[in-house]
């Protein structure tokens, strides 16, 4: 499976790297199957990025935790991380809590809507990806295969 991720620079060789804000999954390194996801990761600033290429081979020796869609509990683990909870697992993957999901979430956390009003919110956002990698062990999975410039839009 070929993984894609949208960065500044390329990433010939993956990091794990401490954050200011916690992501959805907590820190890791995110890729996601989707090229036009990552290209927008890329060019958010506006300004040209790269789409970094990965072949990814899984490890069934590793500890994954997957959702297959938003679910309560990918919801619960998205509050858990994003409020600083570390967890255990070497590859986390799932829909990703955009920036409008990601309102969504903060409002939900910060009491704002009930968990009701989240999924009436949410469920009408179109699909995403992502794949996270926790640990050395889960980085070792991507084989990087290359990268190519995406153009930002900045004037």
């Amino acid at each position: 499976m070929i993984l894609y991720h949208g960065s500044r620079e390329i990433v010939e060789y993956p990091e794990i790297r401490k954050a200011k804000y916690n992501k959805d999954f907590y820190f890791g390194f995110y890729c996601t199957c989707f090229k036009e996801q990552a290209e927008r990761w890329a060019a958010r600033y506006g300004e040209n990025g790269y789409l970094n290429m990965y072949e990814y081979i899984p490890n069934e020796r590793l500890k994954y935790l997957i959702f297959d869609e938003m679910t309560e509990g990918w919801l619960d683990f998205i509050v858990a991380c994003r409020s600083g909870e570390s967890h255990e697992y070497d590859i986390v993957e799932g829909p990703m809590a955009d920036d409008t999901i990601y309102n969504y979430v903060q409002n939900y956390m910060d009491g704002k809507i009930s968990r009701t009003a989240f999924w009436e919110l949410a469920r009408f956002k179109y699909p995403t990806h992502q794949i996270s990698f926790h640990t050395i062990c889960g980085l070792d999975t991507l084989k990087f295969i290359g990268s190519e410039v995406v153009y930002g839009n900045k004037k």
